[in-house]
């Protein structure tokens, strides 16, 4: 009795261990399965009988998700092209405003008059941030007046540019010292700012005289332009004026947003005579040269050139006084000034007392040497690129190689107005010196002129610089066409250490090209190939 007792006990135990096995069991199933988050579309099984429609639902809400996405950034990108719109509008009316009195460019600084006035959709604080702006870039920028610049390696210098054109100054074995074509971002951004100029000048709130005539592209002679890189960029545009040696020049700026008016002014270059001075020692046949050019251009076509010559020494003084006087005849020129001194050639010393020997009115002068070839286009250059008190010209000009390499043989040298080409292989931009250029006697004066202790060739034109760099001067430097420098043999004796390092690396970049020279040190390996492949070409014949 007591034994089937016990057994019922231990049954009933063990029913209870199993069920309360088969409770933790399911517990533990429901606490572990997977479920659906929020936002989570749990996936059926492949083989039940909906799991197709399923899949096709989700696919379908995926991609009505990635549609709604696509629509928001395309309403973003639209929103963006408004505020862009609105943006360019702003700042065109601002110089809309600019250029019809609301902001003046004076030396005094900008005033902001009628830009805070209207209804243009501009808030007051971003007119008040724009003002800012252009206060800073025109402040900065060399506009009105020049940068105290430390050294002559910091100069941002002008490219200038025609119709078809752009002369530049950078280097490198590939560039050519002319663009042509011009680069298209290049091309676009020279063409708007001529556009602008003309629209300038045939406006008709320019001028009071109904009966003005219509500028066209073909009155536009030359620009200048460059671009300070956390600045903007100035251009100088100068077109042909209603008389003979009158002009119109524009100066706009373009402080990185829409091309603003700077200046517009009428230039009468007739009464403008420049004081032509060269220092000379010897080199009567150059000197002759020199002023068969000189007769051309400054006395036929000019008119307006006063020549000063301080001479050097005694020798082949009589042949030159001789030149002199036969040009005086032959074109009835009487403008010219001959000064001899009696010591060592220096050319600081030479034309410094060119330059104070001068006993008229304020005077331009134009520093020249005699290996120098230019033409009545640079002169209007040269006076339209210096103002007294305010800025001087360090035009760039374009160095002649060496002749007889460039075409082969003596015998094929064309005449000197035939190698005036401005090309990769005729020469290159001058960008080392500064000895050609043109300033008022009264800048030069105050600026302390030469150092008159350095004798002999260079050095003295760099410490000019050196001090209109320094200057509250605009030393406008660009490369010039109607300027050039003919190719004449180095001397390098009687100099100290610097100096003739100095000439002898100017006499290394005179010669030829780089790839000219290269065929020169070469020659031997070419001709040895030469040979050898007339004697393949023979051996194959026979």
């Amino acid at each position: 009795m007591l034994r089937r007792g016990l057994l019922a006990w231990v049954f009933r135990v063990a029913l209870l261990l199993v069920l309360l096995c088969c409770c933790l069991s399911l517990i533990y199933m429901l606490a572990c399965s997977p479920r659906a988050d929020d936002g989570q579309v749990p996936l059926p099984r492949a083989n039940s009988p909906t799991g197709k429609e399923g899949y096709q639902a989700l696919l379908q809400e995926h991609e009505e998700q990635h549609r709604h996405y696509i629509s928001s950034l395309k309403k973003q990108i639209s929103q963006l092209k408004d505020e862009l719109q609105e943006r360019s509008e702003q700042l065109k009316t601002v110089q809309g405003s600019l250029e019809h009195g609301g902001v003046g460019f004076g030396a005094g600084g900008v005033g902001v008059g009628g830009l805070m006035g209207g209804d243009d959709g501009m808030s007051e604080r971003s007119r008040t941030d724009l003002m800012e702006f252009l206060r800073s870039q025109l402040s900065r920028a060399e506009v009105h007046a020049g940068t105290k610049i430390p050294t002559e390696y910091a100069v941002v210098p002008f490219e200038s540019f025609t119709l078809q054109k752009v002369y530049q100054l950078e280097t490198g074995l590939t560039r050519h010292p002319e663009e042509k074509p011009v680069r298209k971002d290049k091309r676009d951004e020279l063409i708007e700012a001529l556009e602008t100029a003309l629209e300038m000048l045939n406006s008709p709130e320019e001028e009071g005289n109904i009966h003005r005539r219509m500028y066209a592209a073909s009155d536009f002679i030359e620009g200048i332009y460059r671009t300070e890189r956390d600045k903007g960029t100035l251009y100088e545009l100068t077109f042909k004026g209603d008389r003979s040696h009158e002009f119109k020049r524009l100066v706009f700026f373009r402080p990185f947003g829409p091309i603003m008016k700077v200046e517009n002014e009428r230039v009468d270059t007739s009464n403008m005579q420049i004081n032509i001075i060269v220092p000379l020692a010897k080199r009567a046949d150059k000197f002759r040269q020199f002023m068969h050019n000189f007769r051309e251009v400054c006395v036929r076509q000019d008119g307006r050139i006063h020549l000063t010559v301080v001479y050097f020494g005694k020798d082949q003084v009589s042949e030159v006084k001789a030149i002199l006087e036969n040009t005086s005849k032959v074109v009835n020129f009487k403008n010219y000034t001959f000064i001899q001194l009696n010591e060592e050639f220096s050319r600081g010393k030479g034309l410094d007392v060119g330059a104070r020997a001068w006993k008229g009115n304020n005077v331009l002068l134009f520093f020249c040497d005699v290996d120098i070839y230019f033409t009545s286009e640079f002169l209007n250059a040269c006076r339209l690129n210096a103002q007294p008190g305010k800025r001087v010209f360090y035009p760039v000009l374009f160095s002649q190689y060496n002749p007889g390499l460039i075409y082969g043989h003596h015998d094929a040298i064309p005449p000197i107005e035939q190698q005036l080409v401005i090309k990769k292989d005729t020469g290159f931009w001058r960008d080392f010196g500064f000895g050609m250029t043109c300033q008022y006697r009264s800048d030069f004066i105050n600026i302390g002129g030469f150092d008159v202790d350095i004798k002999g060739w260079g050095g003295e034109d760099v410490h000019l610089y050196r001090k209109y760099l320094h200057s509250n001067l605009v030393v406008v430097r660009t490369p010039v066409r109607g300027l050039l420098h003919l190719w004449h043999e180095k001397r390098v004796d009687e100099l100290t250490a610097e100096q003739y390092k100095m000439c002898m690396q100017s006499k290394a970049m005179n010669e030829a090209s780089h790839g000219q020279l290269g065929m020169l040190v070469f020659r031997r390996e070419i001709e040895a190939h030469l040979r050898k492949q007339k004697h393949k070409t023979s051996l194959k014949k026979t």
